[in-house]
């Protein structure tokens, strides 16, 4: 936006906040002055430390009022007035009609070529957009008195990328890895055969039913269903649910006294005392998976055969997925250890507000909320130290990127706005597009990921790389090494969740999961009352990527809620708590 390739995540969705005036809107226009408009605005320094500035804009009433003729031209050939011809109402006239809001919107504009030509007359490359305050005291007829205060980024010289030496850790995807990954996907499609009517349920069994719940006697909205099919112990209805359904035989009829959970996200059901009239319809028993070419089959692939070779693909590409995260965790470690400059407190306190409120939900669903907020505080200043790594990592790479052309193409650009736009109801993805088309923060923050990973490419093409085959376990033992007591951490420059156990630290600090990786919580979705389930299900949270995501990635900047559309919503479900 300012002349300057968007940097990784860290140029947050800030509005540059303009107060003193509520006619005011914040934005900067692309209206470009005449030379004499230019030289009508008097501008004077009265800050300089560190990465701070501050400076006082004086904007001349002439100037206000030779922007609002300009608007009253601009607007006079379609102005309708009784009494005159289209394109004839006197000048006079039109301002006497829309002369506040011409006013307002002739100030606003001027404000906006103000801090541009602020910007480019002092060179300065801001961190985060410039908050402008109007003075409270202004007048209309009288000079504009702006304050407009920025902390601009560190001057960075170009890093060179000489001598850079990684190792390519390799793990080969043998059938040993694919039949497991194939044992691990048939685990998850577990199939269920019926059993003797005689059964009695048991834990692990699955039972087919109807049932009917009520509220003190009275059946509540979406609290009736049938065929619902529930596997005792899975844990996915209410507490209490499946628990009494074990022993439970064919043809039985039941009732069900349970109580809604306190977040349970129907309002009216929440802690409430329920019953449900369950008929069991049918007791079923797992089956046993045979990986075989019927098995295939079932997945509607052609054989065995097939399967492995699909699977084998998807195997291949975790692996490279680890070998990429151990070679980029390590190009860091290298950037990180050979640069170090003062970067803008303002990037790194957004970046750690970022970092703590996802660290803070992940606690309040730990087990004991309390306990493990008390211990994410005693590691704050960790945590602060990762934000300012981050940032500085951010900053560098994009000194980096620039330097050496590296660049996101408009068919690049193109897709990530189309694939970002899927998360959208159908109806609402064109609006998204256009948002992100009309606010050059949402383009930023949507390509920031994909620039950084151009960079890191880049990086890895100059490297000098050498290869060596390793298992998996040893490669994931590498990854989640703590190298000399080294602070890990989201956004720390290091990639953590790849599917597996950690290994183990030689101190564990940190509330398990904090340090390795921020994972993002399932989003506590808003719904009606389950139509055919009455019982709501607990949603897994989503892992981590493999490849660390720039934060301010997931969401465009923060716009008014008819700017942006909502995202699409699913049936309601119960965050399932943190173990």
């Amino acid at each position: 936006m300012w002349g300057f390739e968007s940097l990784r995540p860290h140029q947050y969705a800030m509005q540059a906040g303009i107060t003193g005036n509520s006619a005011i809107r914040p934005g900067f226009g692309y209206e470009i002055l005449s030379k004499d408009k230019t030289k009508a605005m008097k501008t004077v320094e009265t800050l300089n430390e560190g990465l701070k500035r501050e400076y006082r804009v004086t904007i001349t009433a002439k100037d206000i009022d030779a922007r609002v003729d300009d608007e009253v031209k601009s607007i006079a050939p379609t102005v309708r007035m009784p009494g005159f011809r289209p394109g004839k109402v006197p000048p006079n006239l039109i301002r006497k009609m829309h002369g506040p809001a011409l006013s307002a919107d002739a100030l606003n504009k001027a404000i906006d070529q103000g801090v541009r030509d602020l910007m480019a007359k002092e060179k300065l490359r801001p961190a985060l957009q410039p908050a402008v305050a109007l003075d409270d005291g202004y007048e209309a007829g009288k000079d504009a008195e702006l304050t407009v205060s920025l902390e601009v980024l560190p001057d960075i010289a170009t890093p060179s990328i000489d001598g850079l030496k990684l190792e390519r850790l390799t793990v080969p995807a043998d059938d040993k890895a694919v039949m497991a990954k194939i044992e691990e996907f048939a685990a998850q499609m577990k199939r269920f055969e019926e059993a003797p009517k005689t059964k009695k349920a048991a834990e692990g069994d699955q039972v087919i039913i109807d049932f009917a719940g009520s509220v003190d006697g009275v059946a509540f909205d979406g609290g009736t269903g049938e065929d619902m099919a529930v596997e005792i112990g899975s844990g996915q209805l209410i507490p209490g649910f499946e628990d009494q359904l074990v022993g439970v035989k064919t043809g039985d009829e039941k009732v069900l006294k349970v109580t809604f959970p306190d977040d349970y996200p129907v309002e009216n059901l929440k802690g409430q005392p329920a019953e449900f009239a369950v008929t069991v319809k049918e007791v079923k028993v797992p089956a046993a998976s045979k990986i075989d070419d019927e098995f295939a089959k079932s997945l509607g692939l052609e054989s065995l055969d097939k399967l492995k070779e699909l699977m084998k693909d998807q195997v291949e590409q975790e692996l490279n997925g680890l070998t990429r995260t151990y070679m980029k965790r390590k190009l860091l470690d290298q950037l990180a250890a050979s640069h170090d400059f003062d970067v803008p407190p303002t990037m790194v306190e957004a970046e750690f507000n970022q970092i703590w409120q996802q660290l803070e939900h992940e606690a309040s669903h730990e087990e004991d909320p309390e306990a493990a907020k008390a211990e994410l505080e005693n590691d704050r200043d960790d945590y602060r130290s990762i934000a300012v790594r981050r940032v500085r990592l951010g900053l560098l790479l994009s000194e980096i990127g620039q330097a050496h052309g590296v660049q996101v193409s408009s068919q690049e650009m193109q897709r990530l706005v189309m694939q970002a736009a899927q998360q959208y109801r159908p109806e609402d993805r064109q609006r998204f597009v256009e948002y992100v088309q009309q606010d050059a923060l949402a383009a930023a923050q949507l390509r920031a990921p994909l620039y950084e990973d151009k960079v890191v490419d880049f990086l890895f093409e100059k490297a000098e790389i050498s290869d060596r085959e390793v298992t998996r376990e040893e490669i994931e033992a590498a990854i989640e090494a703590d190298d000399d007591g080294h602070v890990h951490g989201p956004g720390c420059g290091h990639d953590h969740d790849h599917d597996h156990k950690p290994a183990k630290k030689a101190a564990a600090k940190k509330p398990a999961a904090k340090k390795d990786a921020v994972k993002e919580e399932a989003k506590e979705e808003k719904a009606e009352a389950p139509a055919k389930k009455a019982p709501a299900k607990k949603a897994a949270a989503p892992k981590a990527e493999a490849e660390e995501k720039p934060a301010a990635a997931k969401k465009a900047p923060a716009k008014a809620a008819e700017d942006k559309p909502a995202e699409k919503k699913a049936p309601a479900k119960k965050a399932a708590a943190k173990k």
